[in-house]
């Protein structure tokens, strides 16, 4: 992937997650399929960030140029929210007490997307899913629950990106 097309883009989908843990490869799957659909404009970049979000969304914060919309997608432990559920969140209503339920799993991360939304024009969509599965040791493939939600998620970014 080059990474640098992040810097030329106008709407930049972070897909986050390992895809050796179960639910958590909600995030890099979007993105492959996004990719495959083949039905955006060049200035629209999809990045599967893996584990990797905190470098990326830094980098971004510190560049000259920024994109007018970044879409993150991850996966959730919200108990709020029946597996394989989807809600869209809005960084600042992330309660401090569960901050590790969001699956960006550090609270760096957290403040990195305050900063970069509170210090840039950019439009930030957060977009997660309830993990209905995340095994202790590595077992890829994703629940019945969390593969029922992502062609909506994907559904859901195209709408997003286009506007």
């Amino acid at each position: 992937m080059d990474w640098s097309k992040m810097f030329k883009a106008r709407v930049i989908v972070f897909g986050c997650g390992n895809t050796l843990y179960g639910d958590d490869a909600l995030g890099p799957l979007v993105i492959e399929n996004l990719k495959q659909q083949n039905t955006f404009d060049d200035d629209v970049v999809f990045i599967d960030a893996g584990t990797s979000i905190r470098p990326l969304l830094f980098d971004l914060i510190l560049s000259e140029r920024h994109p007018q919309k970044v879409i993150i997608v991850d996966i959730t432990t919200d108990d709020d929210l029946a597996p394989g559920e989807i809600k869209e969140i809005d960084i600042n209503e992330v309660d401090p007490k569960k901050i590790a339920d969001f699956s960006m799993h550090q609270f760096p991360t957290t403040n990195l997307l305050k900063e970069l939304q509170e210090n840039t024009d950019i439009k930030l969509n957060i977009i997660v899913v309830r993990a209905a599965f995340i095994p202790e040791k590595m077992r890829e493939g994703l629940s019945p629950q969390v593969q029922t939600a992502l062609p909506r998620v994907v559904e859901r970014i195209k709408q997003l990106a286009s506007t």
